[in-house]
């Protein structure tokens, strides 16, 4: 499997599952919000629903994946069986490919665009 599909895969997974800390961020960039006002969103969204934003960008994924394999034409479920090797395996690799973009995104990039824009301390 190649980087560049793994990569298309993964992306909006990994922006949805972001989308707790990520919206504030957009907020504030935008100038529909003030940084106090996105910090306490910040604390709600990503104290409270979390795992809400995980489990879209989960959903994500999974949608993202079945996407991909009916462009390869795997349609049914008897094509399904045959490629089944290719399926797991992709499915593994686009899971934890997704699981460190995902940490990278938010507690690198996100964070430190919150933390210049004095949304976090």
């Amino acid at each position: 499997m190649k980087t560049k599909a793994i990569l298309k895969i993964i992306s909006a997974p990994v922006v949805f599952a972001s989308l707790c800390c990520l919206s504030p961020v957009i907020l504030v960039l935008v100038g529909v919000s003030t940084v106090s006002f996105a910090s306490s969103l910040a604390d709600t969204l990503y104290g409270t629903y979390k795992w809400v934003f995980r489990s879209i960008g989960l959903l994500a994924l999974i949608a993202s994946l079945v996407i991909y394999f009916r462009h390869k034409g795997v349609c049914t479920l008897d094509q399904a069986k045959r490629r089944k090797n290719e399926i797991i395996n992709t499915a593994l690799v686009t899971l934890l490919v997704g699981i460190i973009g995902y940490v990278i995104f938010l507690y690198g990039v996100v964070e430190i665009i919150g933390v210049s824009l004095g949304i976090w301390g």
